[in-house]
């Protein structure tokens, strides 16, 4: 999926979900656009829902989808979260190494490759922290940092499927105008066909996404921008609820779910997904 859009000059949405209703909601967004689609789940959501109920509520949603859905885990230092989701047979996972040494974070990558791929599941490599805390994972500091050249020798002896380098973006809203490295992607293309991941998306304009897809991004991530939705729907349904004394939680839920697919559907057109299905 992300090769192909490395090809044809767009970047493939990965958005995380929450629950059910956002992972609908989302799925309806790409199905409309016709758009291929990686749906992401935390660390934190999957332990809070269960990896066998995520799997069968994704397999439910997905299959009557008629564009490609992934199901892919999201920032996971955690071995054994990703050995149980590797035999739930998803899609792929993000083992996120960057709280390691240079060396530690190299041998585990290997171990996680080499399990995942004997499962058929892809892995994505960050060794590098991207700055930021998302669900209780990272930090609000970069830990390591290494050059390109670093990456792309490291990604060859793994053998991972992704990579997701530092590129100047942040999880979570942006309090200042951030220092953007497209300059990197192409750096590091040049040395690697893997296609490379932007993480941080929520927050950066139409031209910002444009300048770092031509650079070489293939997959962008977006989760605070579903988080937004969903709350602030919630939020606005509960407000109109309390001034009317009616309480309806399916109508809440319609206006959640209208709220984050328009989230997402706006982020399709952004990426230059739609239609590539």
């Amino acid at each position: 999926m992300t090769r192909d859009a490395r090809a044809r000059g767009f970047a493939v949405p990965a958005v995380n979900i929450l629950d059910d209703l956002s992972l609908r909601a989302v799925i309806a967004a790409a199905v409309r656009a016709r758009s291929p689609l990686i749906v992401q789940v935390s660390v934190k959501t999957v332990r809070s829902v269960g990896t066998d109920l995520m799997t069968t509520t994704f397999q439910s949603a997905a299959e009557r989808a008629d564009v490609p859905v992934a199901l892919h885990l999201d920032h996971c230092p955690d071995r054994a979260v990703i050995s149980d989701v590797v035999r739930a047979g998803w899609s792929s996972v993000l083992f996120d190494a960057s709280d390691r040494s240079l060396d530690d974070a190299e041998r585990e990558t290997a171990e996680v490759v080499a399990e995942a791929h004997a499962r058929g599941v892809d892995v994505e490599s960050e060794i590098e922290n991207i700055v930021g805390v998302e669900d209780g994972v990272g930090s609000d500091v970069a830990l390591h940092s290494y050059d390109v050249a670093t990456l792309a020798a490291v990604a060859e002896r793994t053998g991972v499927d992704l990579l997701a380098p530092q590129l100047g973006t942040a999880h979570g809203e942006y309090k200042a105008r951030p220092v953007l490295r497209p300059d990197r992607v192409r750096e590091l293309a040049a040395l690697s066909d893997r296609p490379i991941v932007l993480h941080g998306g929520t927050g950066l304009s139409r031209e910002d996404f444009r300048s770092f897809i031509e650079a070489g991004v293939a997959k962008i991530n977006i989760s605070t921008a579903v988080k937004v939705a969903y709350m602030r729907s919630a939020e606005t349904h509960l407000a109109g609820a309390r001034a009317r004394d009616k309480w309806d939680p399916p109508s809440m839920f319609r206006d959640i779910s209208d709220a984050v697919t328009s989230a997402i559907a706006e982020c399709i057109d952004e990426f230059g997904s739609a239609g590539r299905a």
